[in-house]
């Protein structure tokens, strides 16, 4: 029978039929329908602090704290969940995680220093002219201030002769800051001097190190393997021939 051949009311009962039964229909199955992040079909065990064994069939908030196994239907083991950690159980993760990778982009760069260090020097002669080379530079440096003393010593002279005809009299200020100056420069000449004396010891303490390294890479150690190179202060030096002794002007 059609439905334009039924009577009114009869047509109004049968869509309104149609529409509940398109509602109602479905719920059944939303009903088996797993929840987000729970495998269908598992089953989640677990043995709380007081020895009695959880089971059901999603993960149980009374395990959070301990180790959950998800079975299949036969009872096989599928898979293990972890613990879930607490803010501070997680940070105490993160932070070791961090302090692994942390050596282990320390390791890779002992590596990398070892290798170029290999690479630039092929054999302890090149190593000993890269010594030289740097000696060097150091050394002109303290021939420039030992110069730059006598300079300072010779100028001083007829200044301390000058201020001879003073003693026992007011010295004129021009005079004075003239020994002044000088006095100063001398200071500033000797303070380089030190400087210079202690960077030689830095450069030929660094140099002996590189040394004692290349000659264990060499003879096959192997790169990364000898912790970190010991990489000498500059300090100041004891005073030497460098510094040349100035009389006091009184």
């Amino acid at each position: 029978m059609r439905m334009n051949r039924l009577p009114r009311n009869a047509r109004r009962a049968t869509a309104v039929l149609h529409v509940l039964c398109a509602v109602l229909l479905p719920l059944p199955l939303l009903a088996q329908t797993p929840a987000a992040g729970v495998a269908p079909g598992f089953i989640y065990t677990c043995t709380d602090d007081h020895g009695r064994k959880l089971t059901s069939d999603r993960p149980m908030i009374e395990c959070n704290a301990k180790e959950q196994r998800v079975l299949n239907k036969d009872g096989s083991l599928r898979t293990v969940l972890p613990p879930t950690l607490t803010a501070d159980e997680r940070a105490e993760v993160e932070a070791r995680e961090r302090k692994a990778a942390e050596a282990r982009a320390a390791q890779a760069e002992a590596v990398r220093r070892d290798r170029n260090l290999m690479t630039r020097y092929r054999s302890e002669s090149a190593h000993d002219a890269a010594r030289a080379a740097a000696l060097d530079s150091v050394r002109l440096a303290i021939k420039n201030t030992e110069a730059r003393l006598a300079d300072l010593a010779r100028e001083r002279k007829p200044l301390l002769a000058e201020a001879e005809f003073y003693k026992g009299k007011r010295m004129p200020s021009k005079l004075r800051a003239q020994i002044d100056a000088n006095d100063a420069a001398v200071e500033a000449q000797r303070g380089a001097a030190l400087m210079q004396e202690a960077e030689l010891d830095r450069v030929n303490r660094l140099y002996d190190a590189e040394l004692s390294r290349l000659q264990r890479l060499w003879a096959g150690a192997a790169p990364g393997s000898l912790g970190p190179l010991p990489l000498p202060q500059p300090g100041l030096a004891p005073a030497t021939t460098a510094n040349v002794s100035m009389p006091a002007v009184r």
